[in-house]
């Protein structure tokens, strides 16, 4: 297969690959409705224009709309533009190979923009553009502020040599008006923001920045920062922000710790005044929320005697229902029996409904053939169950009970997520095929934009490590079912094991066309 990095773009060729898409949409092909359905292009599909078919191939390369595109090419070169955009994405993505491997064939790639300057820690040119037009320092350069795109930058983690460099681009900043507290839209038309102090810590995993950061106001009380410092595998960020004096009551970080079954983060927040069952969503409807009172996420996620005790000592509730679920019930279902004995042993187990009875069967490995649940009289806590099972190692027996008993496996959750897709990014590859036979719905994209390759690939960047994931075979799974991938999606894999398997695969035709 050959990637759009192996061949010479052109705008010729891209307006050809836009007529072959709008033709395709035109014929109802699903490989068009999938990419139009991944980058839409604002207008009802059996409305298409020729103009909205360029929309979306400029977006698959990286672009806004087409007139950016083109007038990226009409002044640099379309392959020069393209390439900018492309370091853009790996410097915020931290492909370290891809970044490296874009400077070496052009070192001067990020010349002329500020933004790219700032995230590859260019004190020299900074330093000369702030000079020539201090206002650059606040003005927005795509979806970021020059501080921005300092502090979701991963280049740090490529050249720690450059530390010196970065901290003083961000004091020039700083000194041009910069504010330490700015922050992106974390999800288009809401007001929510992702602060530069977040992207520092739970992005970029920077902690020097984030310290300078702190040392020069900024708020440790973002909402995002203290619950990802829980997924970085050390505490240094964690123990920097309570330092600071983040407050952890009222939010969702001590549940971040336990899904990591990291004792220590745990223990950590509740001596700065985490309370166990502080935190709960209840009224989120829908599917189960993600939020939940403490013992129930302890038996989500298949807790260990030692955080159940830490809980129960900090004030989890034992007799606490959720959604229609007790704690007793709800581990029952999960097959947490940690939280299941230490609930009983405090005298809070509860008579399970016959659904929920079912339900536990299903985890212990009970004989029910025959049996069918009455999905209308399930309680609200265990409407998304299967993908909560799919996520724990060695369920697959579980799994294929619960499908039996009458559980959907295909129903998307709240996030648009199907059963198999959650397998996929967990790396179960054993459970993803057992549902793939079952005829799972190949062209679904959840609520991210994301197939299951995408999710797959989405996963191995991010899913917690664990000697039992296999990401190489889901994806494999994946494309031997036919799942469709873009060429030029393959550009962005910086895992080599993955973008191997990609690129060795045989060519999909026009589904993988761009």
């Amino acid at each position: 297969m050959i990637s759009r990095s192996e061949t010479k773009l052109s705008l010729d060729a891209l307006r050809r690959e836009a007529k072959r898409l709008h033709r395709g949409v035109i014929a109802g092909e699903a490989w068009a409705q999938l990419r139009l359905r991944q980058h839409p292009p604002g207008a009802a599909i059996g409305a298409m224009r020729h103009a909205d078919a360029l929309h979306v191939v400029a977006q698959e390369h990286g672009f806004a709309s087409w007139p950016r595109l083109k007038s990226a090419a009409e002044v640099m070169g379309l392959d020069r533009a393209a390439r900018q955009q492309r370091l853009k994405v790996a410097l915020f993505r931290g492909q370290v190979g891809m970044a490296e491997a874009l400077l070496e064939r052009d070192p001067d790639l990020a010349e002329g923009l500020f933004g790219l300057q700032c995230a590859l820690y260019d004190r020299s040119a900074v330093e000369a553009a702030l000079s020539r037009d201090p206002g650059l320092a606040v003005c927005w350069l795509g979806p970021r502020t020059p501080i921005l795109h300092l502090a979701f930058s991963r280049w740090i983690h490529a050249r720690p040599e450059l530390e010196a460099d970065m901290l003083a681009v961000a004091e020039l900043l700083l000194a041009h008006g910069a504010d330490v507290n700015d922050g992106i839209r974390a999800v288009p038309g809401r007001d929510h923001r992702l602060s530069a102090l977040y992207g520092a810590i739970g992005h970029a995993d920077n902690m020097v920045l984030a310290r300078w950061l702190l040392a020069r106001g900024a708020n440790p009380d973002d909402g995002e920062s203290l619950y990802h410092a829980c997924e970085l595998g050390h505490h240094e960020g964690l123990r920097m922000l309570l330092a600071a004096g983040a407050e952890p009551r009222g939010t969702n970080a001590l549940l971040r710790a336990v899904d990591f079954h990291d004792h220590a983060a745990v223990e950590m927040l509740l001596a700065a005044g985490a309370r166990a069952d502080d935190f709960d969503s209840a009224d989120v409807g829908g599917e189960a929320p993600a939020v939940l009172p403490a013992l129930h996420q302890a038996a989500r996620r298949g807790s260990d005697a030692r955080m159940v005790g830490l809980l129960l000592e900090a004030g989890a509730d034992p007799g606490r229902v959720h959604l229609g679920a007790s704690a007793y019930g709800y581990a029952r279902v999960l097959g947490s029996a940690e939280v299941a004995s230490a609930v009983e042993a405090r005298g809070a187990a509860v008579a399970l409904s016959r659904e929920e009875a079912l339900l536990a069967g299903a985890a212990e490995g009970v004989d029910q053939r025959g049996a069918r649940l009455d999905l209308s009289a399930l309680p609200e806590a265990y409407l998304g169950l299967l993908h909560e099972v799919v996520r724990l190692p060695e369920r697959l027996e579980q799994v294929q009970r619960l499908v039996a008993l009458g559980v959907p496996s295909d129903k998307p959750d709240q996030m648009g997520l199907t059963p198999v897709q959650v397998a996929g990014w967990e790396g179960r590859a054993e459970i993803m095929s057992w549902l793939l036979s079952l005829g799972a719905d190949l062209g679904h994209l959840n609520h991210f934009g994301g197939t299951l390759v995408s999710t797959i690939l989405h996963g191995v960047a991010f899913a917690p490590g664990a000697p039992d994931r296999n990401h190489a075979a889901c994806l494999c799974l994946a494309l031997e079912a036919g799942v469709p991938v873009a060429r030029h999606e393959i550009e962005s894999v910086e895992n080599e094991e993955m973008r191997a398997i990609l690129e060795d695969w045989p060519d999909p035709g026009p589904v993988g066309a761009g």
